[in-house]
Parts: structure tokens; C-alpha cells; sequence
């Protein structure tokens, strides 16, 4: 297991097979590298399921047991079945999407080795789910959340970005959750210095209040420092609810223990940052071995040493180590 200087382990990688998406989501960061989505055609500068796996298969090496897919849309890849059976055996893995192509594929991808989905869902209306996505597939993301239950990937876990244009619709997704089986709901904190609207973002803070004022249960989970809310509904039925929130929270940062890859074939220690992008060449196991070991070297927590805060308690770019990194 390599571990970076601040004492954090890398177990887990988080790829991106494609910047391509059907959807056009307001909020969308494309992990971390804003909107590069070009045409919904397969790309050339998409990594080959060969490449996913070559890199699987150097990473398995230093002890990573788990990888999620995402995109853009992961699955608009028509080899995703492939490379997640090929995906080592010693690895958990997930997926992130829209939900729009489960139906009809789910079980094949529960055949090939797919053990936990989250499905983006950011409103119970029709109308409000397309203001915010842009898209007219609310059905088909319903259709698709049902696919992934029957198929055997419950709990679903529901995505929600928390922002001004959903933060009202936050109460009934909670009511959606525990009221059925197979769901559970994470809101994520939108994350404004990736999305460049400052403006839309809220106070993360109420909700949590919110939420531990409506739970039967609040439970601390070590990972990331996070707080799980049970939710119980007049019929006895119990759903958890989670916040991810790292927006200047530098606990979060201290628990991380991914690394990213981009749908280039980049390196990336850090969701937020795209000036660490590392190549791994022409991805041939000693270059991806090197590449590896140079980022989880040169991996530091966002907030707390990328980020800190100055006399005025603001958070701001720390340029002694940005001057530092530039020179290794």
C-alpha cells in the first residue's frame, strides 16, 4: 500500500471512461476538469478497456481494493461489461451514472462483477429534474434506479447535488428514501470554485442540522469524518441519508484515501485540482508504476495544505508549496 507524506493510503482509484454525457447537468465539473465534452461519437483519446485494465492490474500491485467508474456518462461505453469483468478479482467495484442505459444492462453488468451503483437524481418532477440536467429522461432514470434493485444492486445509492436550485427538494427525496427499500440518498455539497457560479451555493450546514433534527438515528462513520442520518417514515419504513461535503473542510481532505484518472489516461491527486495531471506515457505497467508512485507522493490534502487559511481566516492558495511542487 503506498501512503503520501501526510500519512494517507491510497486503497482506492476512481476512473473516468469518457467526458461524453447525454445529459447537460447545470452543475456539472466533469470531475474536476470542467466541461471538456466534446462529440457523443467514441473518442480516440479515451483510454482502451486494455489500458483500464493494464492500469488495474499495476495499481492491484500496491494493495488499491476498490475502483469506481465514472464519466461523463460511463456508460456510454459499449465495453464497460468487458472491462469490469476483467477488472482483478481483489477489487470492490462501483459505478456513478445517470441510470439512463440500466435498463436492459444492469444484470449484465451485476454478471460481470458490478457490486455497487450511484444513479444521479436530483428531483422527484419531472419539470424540476429537467431544469437541472437539462434532459427529458426522468422516467428513464426511474426505470433505470428500479433496474439496478432488481438486478441486485441495492442499496441504489441516489446522488443529489445541494444547491440553490435543489436544496427544496432535498425534504421529499428524504421521504423517497425511506419510503423504499433498496434506496439510500447522498447529497453532495456543490462545490463552487469547480462549477465557477458561487452564487448558487448554500449553507451545507442547515441541512445537516435539518436532517439531524428529522433522524431516528445518527451515525458517525470514520471515513471522511461522515455523519449517516436514518430517516423512519409513518409506515416503519428507515432510510439513510448522507452528506458529502468537503467544501473547505479540511477533515474530509485528510481522509482521502483515492486517486483519480482521467478519461485520457491522466493521473490526478486530487478532485479539485487539474494541475497535477501526471501522464503514464504509453501506458506500459513500468511507466503506469512510475506515474503512480510520483502522484501518491506528491499528494496533499486540499484544504489544510494546498488551501489555507490566512489572518483573515480566508482560505487561499498556499504558494509556497505550489512553488515547491513546481520545481519537483
Amino acid at each position: 500500500m503506498l501512503t503520501d507524506e501526510f500519512g494517507r493510503e491510497v486503497t482506492g482509484v476512481r476512473i473516468s471512461l469518457t467526458d461524453r454525457c447525454n445529459f447537460d447537468c447545470i452543475y456539472c465539473h466533469n470531475e474536476g476538469l470542467g466541461d471538456t465534452r466534446g462529440p457523443m461519437d467514441p473518442q480516440d483519446d479515451e483510454m482502451s478497456a486494455d489500458d483500464v485494465v493494464r492500469f488495474l492490474e499495476v495499481v492491484e500491485e500496491f494493495g488499491v481494493d476498490s475502483v469506481k467508474f465514472t464519466g461523463g456518462e460511463p456508460m456510454l461505453r459499449q465495453d464497460l461489461e468487458e472491462i469490469i469483468e476483467r477488472t482483478p478479482d481483489s477489487m470492490e467495484v462501483s459505478l456513478t451514472t445517470n441510470g439512463t442505459f440500466l435498463p436492459g444492462r444492469a444484470e449484465d453488468l451485476v454478471d460481470a462483477g458490478l457490486e455497487r451503483v450511484n444513479v444521479s437524481q436530483d428531483a422527484l418532477d419531472p419539470e424540476d429534474f429537467a431544469a437541472v440536467t437539462k434532459s427529458g429522461a426522468y422516467e428513464k432514470v426511474l426505470e433505470g434506479v428500479r433496474a439496478a434493485v432488481d438486478a441486485g444492486l441495492d442499496p441504489v445509492k441516489l446522488n443529489m447535488v445541494v444547491f440553490e436550485h435543489t436544496a427544496g427538494y432535498v425534504p421529499e427525496m428524504v421521504d423517497h428514501v425511506a419510503e423504499n427499500d433498496g434506496l439510500q440518498l447522498q447529497l453532495i455539497e456543490y462545490m463552487p470554485e469547480l462549477t465557477g457560479r458561487p452564487e448558487w451555493n448554500i449553507d451545507i450546514q442547515r441541512v445537516h442540522d435539518w436532517l439531524a433534527e428529522q433522524a431516528a438515528e445518527v451515525e458517525h462513520r470514520e471515513m471522511h469524518d461522515r455523519k449517516r442520518y436514518w430517516i423512519e417514515d409513518d409506515d416503519g419504513g428507515r432510510g439513510m441519508v448522507e452528506i458529502v461535503d468537503p467544501v473547505e473542510n479540511p477533515t474530509f481532505c485528510a481522509n482521502c484515501h483515492r486517486v483519480r484518472v482521467t478519461h485520457e489516461g491522466y493521473l490526478k491527486g486530487c478532485l479539485n485540482r487539474s494541475d497535477d495531471l501526471r501522464p503514464m506515457g504509453e501506458m506500459t505497467k513500468p511507466e503506469i508504476r512510475e506515474a503512480y508512485r510520483e502522484v501518491v507522493a506528491n499528494r496533499v490534502p486540499y484544504y489544510g495544505e494546498y488551501m489555507v487559511k490566512n489572518d483573515d481566516g480566508e482560505w487561499e492558495i498556499n504558494d509556497e508549496y505550489v512553488e515547491g511542487y513546481a520545481e519537483v
